[in-house]
């Protein structure tokens, strides 16, 4: 069975979100079935179906987030010694050279990935370009619109 890295936080977080799933949504999605169940028919009852749907929804999203969990190679980039290098966990600021847009990324696993909270996954080719260079460096990015040159300005570990 193949591991696929996570940071501490990211494990946190889908743990939390398990833990309300549950301890609060299903023992509240119970409810709502068996208070709909006692509307009578349940053909036409909207409340019902309602609360049958969302229970599919929390349950699917239970066994993702287990699977994700065991097969989590959990790593806290606060514990490790990378000497100045970029690693899975680091965050990471890098200047664009061609626009000296500064850019602050985190390098995550596929499952905590999000671009808006400059989150990007271990895979991207953003993530490629810089794993194992460090502050000073240049990372030359293959995008579709042509390369893009970065500038590592400064490496954290947080």
């Amino acid at each position: 069975m193949e591991k696929h890295p996570m940071t501490k936080e990211g494990a946190d977080a889908l743990q939390a979100e398990l833990n309300k799933l549950k301890k609060e949504d299903r023992p509240r999605i119970t409810k709502a079935i068996a208070d709909a169940r006692e509307h009578g028919d349940l053909k036409e009852n909207a409340e019902y179906h309602a609360a049958r749907e969302e229970q599919g929804l929390v349950e699917a999203r239970v066994s993702q987030i287990e699977g994700a969990l065991s097969h989590a190679q959990i790593i806290d980039v606060t514990k490790l010694n990378p000497g100045g290098k970029i690693v899975f966990g680091a965050t990471v600021v890098v200047v664009n050279l061609d626009t000296d847009d500064e850019l602050t990324y985190k390098i995550v696993g596929n499952e905590e990935a999000d671009v808006k909270l400059n989150k990007i996954s271990v895979n991207s080719p953003i993530a490629r370009a810089l794993i194992g260079k460090e502050e000073g460096d240049e990372a030359i990015v293959q995008a579709p619109s042509g390369n893009i040159d970065y500038e590592i300005v400064e490496v954290q570990y947080i």
